[in-house]
C-alpha cells in the first residue's frame, strides 16, 4: 500500500474516533468486529451476483462484490492503525513473510 492510502486511513481513523465517548480499548474491539461485518456484505453480495438466494434473485453485481471487498480491506486498514503504532510497516513487513513462504 502507499503511504497515500495509510494516511487517508489515517484520516478516516481520526474521523470515526474524533468525538467518541467509548474508552480506546473498547473502540479497537468495534472495529476489529466490524471487519466481520463488511465481510458478511462480500459474501451478501456474491450471492446476490450468482443469484443463489431465490428469494432475492439476481441482486448484486460482481462490481458490488468489490465495492464491498474494498470497504474490508479499508475498515481492516482502519483497525490496524488503532492497534499498532506503525500499521503501514506491520503491513509491509507481514504481507513480504506471507509472499517468501507461499510464492516459489
Amino acid at each position: 500500500m502507499d503511504e497515500d492510502a495509510w494516511r487517508a486511513v489515517a484520516r478516516l481513523n481520526d474521523w470515526l474516533t474524533g468525538d467518541s465517548p467509548r474508552p480506546t480499548e473498547l473502540q479497537r474491539v468495534l472495529q476489529v468486529l466490524k471487519v466481520s461485518e463488511e465481510a458478511g456484505e462480500v459474501a451478501e453480495a456474491v450471492i446476490g451476483a450468482l443469484g443463489a438466494n431465490p428469494r432475492k434473485g439476481h441482486s448484486h453485481t460482481w462490481d458490488d462484490v468489490s465495492a464491498e471487498l474494498c470497504d474490508v480491506i479499508i475498515t481492516a486498514m482502519v483497525a490496524l492503525t488503532r492497534i499498532d503504532p506503525a500499521p503501514a510497516e506491520r503491513f509491509r513487513t507481514h504481507l513480504a513473510k506471507v509472499t517468501a513462504r507461499s510464492l516459489p
